[in-house]
């Protein structure tokens, strides 16, 4: 039997589509990461959440292996309007761990997905 992917492990598109959702709305009310301008313009507009809930499940069922299904910008063209600093980045981050955490994804998996999301660093933050 083959292993299982993480998107398989995960909840396939029903697990990934709820942490997203937990997630989002914490990243909207997270100071740290609206502290940048920018962020806080996009996350203030209530009007954002859904579309933004979509883009991420999409990409995030993507991203752990599963169907295609995402349509949006690369993540260099999605971020590049943003000014996402290295502490903005781990704010992200943080936020995206604590979400897991919060839900009871296992260690494993954890750990695969926030791999997945350090690997995305450079595509998203812009030199000072």
């Amino acid at each position: 039997m083959a292993e299982q992917s993480l998107y398989e492990r995960l909840g396939g598109v029903y697990g990934i589509a709820g942490a997203v959702d937990v997630l989002v709305d914490r990243l909207f009310a997270n100071a740290k990461v609206n502290a940048n301008d920018n962020v806080k313009a996009h996350h203030g507009d209530p009007a954002n959440a859904p579309g933004y809930k979509f883009l991420v499940t999409a990409w995030s069922i993507e991203a752990a292996g599963g169907p295609k299904c995402y349509f949006g910008d690369d993540m260099v063209k999605a971020h590049d309007h943003l000014a996402i600093d290295e502490p903005g980045f781990d704010a992200v981050s943080m936020e995206i761990a604590a979400t897991l955490s919060y839900l009871g994804v296992p260690d494993a998996e954890h750990r695969e997905f926030m791999d997945i999301i350090e690997s995305y660093r450079g595509q998203v933050v812009q030199a000072a």
